[in-house]
């Protein structure tokens, strides 16, 4: 019976953990979600995002047919009428296929947010767009906190994609610097339960130490806890490098099979002892020696970072350092180490061989070479404000919401109202598409059948590997289609073919009339199901109705160490690149930025922080997520009495770039110097969002400074974190209309 309840095993994709889920459903709605208790992998464990999600699926708020902006209106308030799909898909299409004749296809660009990366089809449909196009200018959120990992990987191991993890099954210590895991998950990595799992590792002595600026709900969980001064990161690692030299703790026998470039790497870390380097990190010498014990003692050893490391000003060095001492202590691709997982093809070498990611070419403003075929979103604005030739004039924003994560809101908003044309594809109108010239209303998670995304299906990068397969939990409302079928629309209404393939665009307008005709009371949709059953068929998976009749998915076989050096290498000549040129330019820099760490020694340092309730700008439309009404400046003890703050008053937090207004709030467990700003925050001027925009946050990345000089060279990244900043009570009354706090 259509009302009837009903139970679906599925999983979840609003992070890399993709735990299993139960969803009861009763009238085409979702009513409660609980973890899958037979899960091969996650096993009954979800976190409350996850239960809570339909809670956002269902919101009133959702978007259910096209909006076009209505001509008037003043500032960034702008009217918005229904349109219909045929018209709006009419309308972007001429607009587009006018750029590209007048003003070349490099006018058209695309930002692809970290939505779009958890499912499969919506970022390959969106590359082939582009594609179609025959445009270059693509951005992503891979610069604000993960690109580094990319364009090292790329330098070091020939793929960007090429990611080690931790084997936590066999560790036997492990160091995690700038990750909070019980938080924000593991980075690339599919692991659930993370707390239980940090104290499994404890209880069976794996020797655990976190390095971060805050005492965090990782390490009040389990392991140790290690002070480090933010953005000291660099610095670390060269204190850590240069003691595992000086103890001679080198595997030289796979030192000389597998690597090149070692010479240079002694010759890097000699000078950085761990005295010279705790001035700055403030870890004193001692401590730092004995992680180094523990590490070197340990049967199977790692270091793990995340973006506490990435988002600092030298991401990308921190990073390479940490992947050099991994291999060469003879840790990486052993049991216990650092692991490179296998997908459903080698992915790697598919992406090598066709040019897929490896893209070399070079950004319009500041010349920086491309890291997963995408340019920094730092320099977005300046390339729709700078005149001439390949001026960005038309935008296509799809999975994510730039004013919110990218570096100086303030004036990528101002960019934003320059362009041409700016269509959204969303499932709610939220900051960036309340400027947008059209909304596209998009399917949820919870729309579509599925496989797990590309990292664990592709680069089997899961702790216990696994495939699963879903549909559609409940069915689109209105007129929501799913991505990949706009995108094929939107070649069509532009006259290109999708991948530039006229083949694959009459392939798969014909499956999609064909689809149609079967569900004559749905929206158009192209067959989604029969293009994931292809790529499992592809692949040797079987079939995607067989993957569906293991509900609570299907084991692959185990991770194994020893398959990666010597086989899946994929630099020139197979062997990892120690000191590629890129990376050793940055550290010409490395001086100046230790003493810039000296001279500001004193002066406060702004982190981000997360609340288990919160993903991203993601989850604030929720009442049960959005209680606390608004983000706070947390401030240790120490500089709350220095400063002249207190708790639940307000302090004025400036930059070079901008000042915000924020109310404070005293935390023992940061460390003294260093205050933290939820990011996330700052939906004031959503015209979408009834719950989300009734709170007061405020927006940090207005504080954080884009263009070309602000940008890490190797990794386009802009530096989100561990900045210098200046707090003082406020000076005047807190505005919480704006997403400043200023009026």
């Amino acid at each position: 019976m259509k009302n009837s309840e009903q139970t679906h095993q599925t999983f979840c994709r609003i992070c890399e953990a993709l735990c299993g889920l139960e969803v009861s459903t009763a009238g085409g709605r979702i009513t409660q979600i609980r973890p899958d208790p037979e899960h091969v992998a996650t096993g009954g464990f979800a976190c409350v995002k996850g239960l809570k999600q339909y809670q956002l699926y269902d919101s009133p708020d959702r978007l259910t047919h096209p909006l076009r902006r209505e001509p008037g209106g003043s500032g960034h308030e702008h009217d918005y009428a229904r349109v219909s799909w045929e018209r709006a898909l009419a309308e972007i299409g001429a607009k587009l296929e006018a750029l590209k004749a007048e003003h070349g296809p490099d006018s058209i660009a695309m930002y692809v947010g970290t939505a779009a990366g958890f499912g499969v089809l919506h970022p390959i449909f969106a590359q082939g767009f582009m594609t179609a196009l025959g445009s270059r200018s693509m951005y992503a959120s891979a610069t604000q906190d993960c690109a580094n990992k990319f364009a090292v990987a790329r330098e070091l191991y020939g793929f960007c994609f090429t990611q080690p993890f931790p084997d936590l099954e066999r560790c036997g210590c492990l160091i995690v610097v700038g990750a909070n895991p019980a938080v924000s998950k593991w980075s690339f990595l599919q692991v659930s339960n993370p707390v239980q799992r940090l104290k499994a590792l404890e209880r069976r002595g794996c020797a655990l130490y976190f390095v971060d600026p805050r005492r965090t709900e990782s390490a009040k969980a389990a392991g140790e806890h290690v002070f480090i001064r933010p953005n000291t990161d660099p610095f670390f690692y060269l204190a850590f490098l240069h003691e595992v030299l000086a103890r001679g703790a080198v595997d030289r026998e796979r030192l000389a099979a597998h690597m090149r470039g070692f010479a240079a790497i002694e010759e890097l870390a000699a000078p950085w002892t761990p005295e010279r380097c705790a001035q700055v990190t403030k870890i004193p010498a001692h401590q730092l020696r004995a992680m180094v014990d523990a590490y070197l003692a340990a049967e199977g050893a790692a270091l793990y970072s995340s973006t506490g490391v990435n988002m600092g000003s030298h991401g990308s060095i921190g990073f390479w350092l940490q992947e050099v001492i991994n291999a060469i202590t003879g840790n990486l691709d052993r049991p216990g180490g650092t692991l490179v997982g296998q997908g459903v093809i080698d992915f790697p070498k598919f992406g090598v061989k066709n040019g897929l990611l490896t893209s070399s070419e070079r950004s319009r403003v500041g010349g920086f070479r491309a890291v997963n075929d995408a340019f920094p979103g730092g320099t977005l604005a300046d390339e729709i404000l700078t005149p001439g030739k390949g001026k960005i004039r038309a935008l296509i924003v799809t999975g994510g919401n730039p004013l919110l994560t990218m570096a100086n809101a303030g004036r990528l908003r101002e960019a934003l109202g320059e362009l041409e044309l700016l269509v959204c594809l969303d499932i709610f109108q939220g900051e960036t598409a309340s400027l947008a010239h059209y909304v596209l209303p998009c399917t949820s998670p919870m729309q579509r059948p599925d496989l797990p995304f590309i990292f664990p299906l592709m680069l089997g990068m899961q702790s216990k590997p696994y495939l699963q397969a879903t549909r559609e939990v409940v069915a689109p409302q209105g007129e929501q289609r799913d991505e990949a079928t706009i995108y094929l629309d939107l070649c069509r209404a532009a006259g290109v073919n999708l991948f530039d393939s006229r083949v694959a665009q009459r392939l798969l307008e014909w499956g999609k009339r064909r689809w149609s005709r079967r569900h004559p009371d749905r929206q158009p949709a192209i067959p989604q199901e029969l293009l994931l059953d292809m790529l499992l068929r592809v692949s040797g998976q079987g079939s995607f109705g067989g993957l569906l009749a293991a509900p609570h998915g299907r084991l692959r076989p185990a991770h194994a160490p020893g398959s990666f050096l010597g086989e899946r290498v994929l630099t020139e000549d197979g062997k990892l690149d120690l000191a590629p040129a890129p990376l050793m330019a940055e550290t010409a820099k490395l001086e100046a930025h230790f003493e810039s760490e000296r001279r500001d020694a004193n002066r406060l340092k702004l982190i981000t922080k997360r609340a288990i309730t919160t993903h991203n700008s993601w989850t604030h439309n929720i009442e049960a997520f959005a209680r606390a009404g608004t983000n706070h400046l947390y401030v240790h003890p120490e500089d709350a009495a220095r400063l002249g703050l207190v708790e639940g008053g307000y302090a004025d937090v400036r930059t070079d770039t901008a000042t915000v207004r924020v109310p404070v709030a005293v935390l023992e467990d940061l460390m003294p110097g260093t205050v933290a700003l939820p990011h996330g925050w700052g939906h004031q001027h959503a015209r979408g969002l009834s719950v989300a925009g009734k709170t007061r946050g405020v927006n940090v990345n207005l504080l954080a400074a884009d263009g070309p000089e602000a940008i890490e060279r190797v990794s386009g990244m802009s530096n989100l974190t561990g900045f210098v900043v200046d707090v003082r009570p406020a000076a005047g009354e807190f505005e919480p209309r704006s997403w400043s706090g200023i009026g």
